[in-house]
This record gives C-alpha cells, structure tokens and sequence, in this order.
C-alpha cells in the first residue's frame, strides 16, 4: 500500500510538536542562550525608545512618523511571538503543544504580514509627500493615516485566520518533529499524513497575492518617486528628496529580500538553509530598524537625544 495511506491508518494523533530549534549540538546552547536574550532586550528597548521619541515630540508629529511608531511596535509583539520560544527550546524543553504551534504560526504571519503592509504604507506616504506634495496635508490627514494603519493591522490578520483553519482541518498522526526554530506552515505541511493540496493552492493564490501586493505598492511608489526626483535640476533638491526615502528602502531590503527566498519557493524544498533567512526578517530586521531610522534621520535622532536626556543640563550661577 502507499506510504500515505498506511499513515492514515495509523490510530496515534499529534498532541504536541518537537522543535528542532538552530542547532542540536549542545556546545551551541549556552552561546546562543546568551545572544538571544540580548537581541530580544536590544530589540525592545530601541523600538519602545522610537515609540516614545515620537509621542513626546511635537516635531515629530506627522504621518511618516505615526506609522513608523505603529511599524516599531508591531516589531516589538512580532519579536515577542517568536524569541521567548527560542530561549525555551535552548533549555532542552523543546515540545511545544499542537495549539502553542498553531497560535505561534497564526500571530507569525499576521504580525509579519502587518510589517509588510505598513512598509507599503509608508512608501506611498513618501510617493505622497515627493510627487504630490501640494495635496499631502489633505491626502494624508488623519482619518486617512488611521484608516491606513486600521486596515494593514487587520486584513493580516484575516491572512493568517485562513491559513491556521486550513492548517487545522489537516490530519497529523505519529510524525510529530519540525526541523526548524518556530510553528513556520512549510514544516508543518511536510509532517502532515493527510492532502495538503488546497493548503498549497491556497498559498500560491492567496498568499502570494498578500505578499507580493504590498511590495508592488512599494516598487510603484518608488519608480514615481524616481521620475519626479530626477526632474528635479538641484543636486541638493534631489539629495533631500532621496535622504528621506534611504531609511525605508533599506529596510524593505532587508525584510522582503528575506522572505521572497524563505516562502516563494516550493513547499517540498523547504529545509534547514532557510532557517538563517528566517531568522533575518523575524528577529534581525525587527532589532536593526530602530538603528537604521535613527542613524539616518536627522529629526528622529534629535527627539532620541531629547528623551533619554544627553542635552547638557544647565547649571546654576554660582
């Protein structure tokens, strides 16, 4: 009989899942133990620290900022969703129950989703304020910039609802050890006894279409921003309109160049190499934003300055 269905009759279920997690050689488990923790830690602070700069700081109050805010703390539950688990799995306690995995999975993509469409939202904000700048206070006002951050925070979420109850509906019976560091559906479809077609169908269409619209967002934002910048006659006029763009580019470099290796491929050629991408838009691009930003723009650095308190007191005559 075929394999498959020799697993279907097989009267064991799935209660819990094992994660492999980075590495199974046990020299390995304290160094990571150790960098981990202070990724989470740095990742927190800076990303609150944006979060903060930008509520206390009347110059910073406009919707290029308002999203950054909403695009900080959003990287601050996605990387809560996905580290915390990691420092467990480095204890040896690598077991995590059938809904943990299924929870972890649908607050991944959400989360990760959420990122992704708030990246788009804020290239058009720049396309807005570039090519269109005459319009920008109007265009972008603020039941505008609500609406916006509104529906990137739920139609994610509708996102991934679908693919958790697909998920749910497959049959798994004794093959129960994901070869990775998180609940990820690539993996999880591979342990499955039961048809992953419509799971599969549905991931070609339907998640391909919420990862590739945002980023097409992106791509069409910026070939317009390009056109009107290179109108401009001024070398410096171009510089600043280019300056105010660098920060979100780089980071869209980094997140999408990501996950496009990670999920536009096959569910069959899914393995351990797409681990290091994985952990790339998951927990490195959520730490290196708040640098990124700050490092490159001139008034956000300034309202840091001005929250943690480097400005030089005054002191009294003496």
């Amino acid at each position: 009989r075929p394999k498959s269905i020799e697993r279907l009759n097989q009267t064991s279920s799935v209660s819990e899942f094992i994660l492999l997690g980075l590495s199974s050689r046990p020299e390995d488990q304290k160094p990571l133990f150790i960098l981990y923790p202070t990724i989470y830690l740095v990742t927190i602070t800076g990303n609150l620290l944006i979060i903060l700069a930008i509520h206390s700081d009347p110059q910073l109050q406009n919707p290029m900022y308002f999203f950054l805010s909403f695009l900080s703390f959003t990287d601050i539950c996605y990387t809560t969703t996905v580290v915390p688990r990691m420092l467990v799995n480095f204890l040896s306690v690598k077991t995590i129950s059938y809904a943990g995995c299924l929870t972890q999975m649908y607050f991944i993509y959400a989360l990760g989703n959420t990122d992704s469409c708030l990246l788009a939202v804020m290239a058009f904000d720049r396309y807005v304020a570039i090519c269109d700048p005459f319009h920008y206070v109007t265009t972008m006002s603020h039941h505008c910039c609500a609406l916006l951050v509104a529906t990137s925070c739920s139609l994610p979420h509708l996102h991934s609802l679908l693919h958790t109850i697909l998920l749910n509906q497959l049959t798994f019976c004794d093959a129960n050890v994901i070869n990775h560091f998180l609940c990820d559906i690539s993996p999880l479809m591979k342990l499955s006894c039961s048809s992953t077609f419509l799971n599969e169908i549905v991931i070609m269409i339907e998640g391909s279409v919420v990862l590739v619209t945002p980023f097409l967002v992106i791509i069409f934002s910026y070939i317009r921003i390009l056109i009107v910048v290179l109108k401009i006659p001024s070398a410096a006029g171009k510089c600043k309109a280019f300056s105010t763009c660098g920060s979100h580019i780089t980071v869209v470099a980094l997140f999408y160049g990501s996950i496009f290796y990670v999920y536009l491929q096959p569910v069959s050629t899914y393995t351990v190499r797409d681990h290091v991408a994985t952990i790339v838009y998951t927990v490195l691009s959520s730490m290196l934003n708040p640098f990124i930003y700050s490092l490159r723009n001139k008034d956000l650095k300034q309202g840091l300055k001005k929250l943690v308190g480097r400005r030089k007191p005054q002191t009294a005559p003496s």
